[in-house]
């Protein structure tokens, strides 16, 4: 646990505690900011206080009240819940604005882990509560500078993987064939000799299935990849090293010795959208503007919309990414959410606008890292659609 850099953060915003609170393992975000062994069998509530100044404190049921041993500040026990009342009042005493897990009309809902119970019972003992969303950001999102390099090295990889798959679709059709769920694998096996690992496989689309933005390619549920066909790569994966963080693309092509207009047309549309966010995201760093995910998304939307097709920008503009590919950053959102958390130095997310028609679905997807005063796309920049 980085104590002192908490409560730095808690004095630049002007809060005077940030609670933490768990019961059967409801908050992740609590266990990996605070340091907390994730293994450890919870069955009791217990809270941990830092305040932006001095000793934090500790309050755990007495018949687990070793939970919080490996974290500093004076420690009080509990087992009856009046017992519990009184002492989280008084420790809580000396602060008037608590961050919490929590957000307001849970618009952030990889923030709001924190039951709407114990909020009220924080609340009745007069406090304010304040997300602790940005706070989250600072100690979760934002990467060391061995994260990065393993950022870059994932790069490298998946770059690599993504030319050579659309390579290898274009020799197994003009040599019989092959479906989604067999190119599928072929990038899975791709990962394994390049050291990568992933969540979840990627998306290999073709035609109407690249209208489906989490399509899924299965044993039971694919299509075969033939001449005159699109075809959506949406690829992610870290290196099978310690806190590696992820790389994550999204690439289009088309079999055949000419895209067809009306594909052209539509990824040409969702190339600029894409554009205009990085530019966005570009100019405000670089003014040393404070930037919020959510003007991204409106920034990235409203190029689509004015071109005609927003009803068919279904999802959110991009996520924050870090060693799980949505991460807790800032999401680039102002859709599904309002995400009004700021993008922060040393983080990453991607923009990935698409277009979504019952024939076909055009999605392009870069990274973004964000330094002190600048930004940059990590990858390769799709241009026009690959010609496979």
């Amino acid at each position: 646990m980085d104590l002192k850099g908490i409560q730095s953060a808690l004095r630049e915003r002007d809060f005077d505690a940030w609670l933490f609170y768990d019961h059967h393992h409801r908050d992740p975000i609590a266990y990996r900011v605070l340091g907390l062994r994730e293994d450890t069998m919870v069955t009791r509530r217990w809270f941990y206080v830092i305040p932006d100044e001095g000793e934090p404190r500790k309050l755990v049921h007495r018949i687990e009240a070793g939970h919080l041993d490996t974290l500093p500040g004076e420690k009080e026990q509990y087992s009856a819940w009046p017992e519990l009342w009184e002492k989280l009042k008084s420790m809580l005493a000396p602060y008037e604005i608590i961050a919490m897990q929590y957000s307001p009309n849970n618009l952030v809902p990889y923030i709001g882990l924190v039951d709407a119970g114990t909020i009220e019972l924080v609340r009745s003992f007069d406090k304010d509560i304040v997300s602790s969303g940005d706070l989250v950001a600072r100690f979760e999102a934002a990467w060391t500078e061995e994260q990065i390099q393993s950022h870059f090295a994932a790069r490298d990889a998946v770059d690599q993987v993504t030319a050579a798959a659309f390579q290898e679709i274009s020799r197994r059709v003009r040599s019989g064939g092959t479906h989604e769920y067999e190119m599928q694998q072929w990038i899975m096996e791709a990962f394994r000799r390049e050291n990568l690992i992933t969540e979840d496989p990627p998306i290999v689309a073709v035609n109407q299935h690249s209208g489906d933005p989490h399509f899924e390619p299965r044993a039971d549920r694919t299509a075969k990849i033939k001449e005159g066909d699109f075809v959506l790569l949406d690829i992610w994966a870290k290196k099978n090293t310690p806190n590696a963080v992820y790389y994550d693309i999204t690439w289009t092509g088309f079999v055949g010795p000419a895209v067809p207009e009306q594909h052209a047309k539509i990824f040409e549309i969702v190339r600029n959208a894409r554009d205009t966010g990085v530019r966005t995201v570009q100019s405000a760093i670089a003014a040393q503007r404070r930037l919020a995910g959510w003007e991204v998304d409106k920034a990235t939307r409203d190029a689509i919309t004015q071109a005609g097709y927003g009803e068919y920008f279904v999802h959110r503009t991009g996520h924050s990414i870090g060693t799980s590919v949505h991460a807790n950053g800032a999401n680039m959102d102002n859709l599904e959410t309002k995400d009004e958390r700021e993008i922060i130095p040393n983080s990453c997310f991607s923009i990935e606008p698409g277009i979504y028609l019952p024939e076909f679905g055009v999605r392009s997807e870069v990274n973004m890292l964000v330094r002190a005063g600048s930004a940059e796309v990590t990858g390769k920049i799709q241009k026009e659609i690959v010609l496979i």
